[in-house]
């Protein structure tokens, strides 16, 4: 594991890299929040890292990059072209990327402006739809509500950890792993119209004019972007689908060993 900071124009990136570069493509990924850095994300690359190049950052304005931007400089567009600039920096040359949950629609942004930079893609714990088409497969979700009142009565302590874990004796080690430093992004100019798209073409016809490999990878138990939602893209996208049973948002840390392994096989080309 090697720590950097890189200096990609105006920010500078914390950069984790796992593994050892070799004559196979490097792995990219774009984590998700965007309001913590990614280090949440590292059970499910470590056992992918034995083998595979791995290089993970913090978006401006999370974790240890450059924090205190003014609110104009905190958009998605920005991720893109951090992330475009840091391959170069690097001197990744074409890579493999993987986007995670709402990184995963940065990603299928980033392919729509640098399509030649990315050799497969795998989309992660992620939607190419709208929130409003999350509520139709929530709504009538009796478990997913049982677990929003938990979180509700908790007043946030919880951290939305009992919606991203399926197995609940898991929650309070994810709660742990997350950590509570929040980001710069504030949810509420989310809310209020003011943060851009992070995917501001069709995510569909990006993906269909990218016309390389793509992996769908979920949880069959996801309560921030249902399962449903990844079948239907598939069913839509020219795309390799794997569902992870008994898993949810965070399939990752809940089974890591199997969702690397979905990982190197596609990245191999051998699914």
């Amino acid at each position: 594991m090697r720590d950097s900071f890189v200096d990609v124009g105006d920010v500078t990136l914390f950069v984790r890299e796992l593994g050892q570069r070799s004559e196979k493509p490097s792995l990219v990924v774009i984590h998700g929040g965007p309001d913590v850095g990614h280090g949440y994300l590292l059970p499910g690359f470590e056992p992918l890292a034995r083998d595979h190049h791995v290089v993970l950052f913090d978006f401006r304005g999370c974790g240890r990059s450059t924090r205190g931007l003014p609110d104009d400089e905190l958009q998605p567009e920005y991720v893109v072209r951090d992330t475009h600039r840091l391959i170069e920096q690097l001197g990744l040359g074409q890579v493999d990327l993987l986007g995670f949950s709402t990184g995963g629609r940065a990603a299928m942004g980033f392919v729509d402006k640098h399509p030649e930079q990315v050799r497969r893609l795998v989309l992660a714990s992620t939607s190419a739809y709208t929130s409003a088409d999350n509520a139709v497969y929530l709504a009538d979700w009796p478990e997913y509500q049982r677990r929003r009142r938990i979180e509700d009565e908790a007043n946030g302590a919880l951290r939305n950890s009992t919606i991203f874990v399926w197995d609940l004796d898991l929650a309070p080690a994810f709660l742990e792993l997350r950590g509570t430093d929040e980001g710069d992004w504030s949810e509420e100019r989310a809310i209020q119209g003011l943060m851009h798209p992070w995917c501001p073409g069709d995510p569909e016809q990006i993906l269909r004019t990218f016309a390389k490999p793509i992996l769908i990878l979920h949880g069959e138990q996801d309560m921030g972007f249902p399962v449903q939602l990844a079948h239907r893209l598939h069913n839509t996208v020219p795309s390799q689908l794997a569902v992870i049973p008994n898993t949810a948002h965070m399939c990752h840390f809940e089974q890591p060993t199997l969702w690397s392994n979905h990982i190197r096989e596609f990245l191999a080309g051998r699914c």
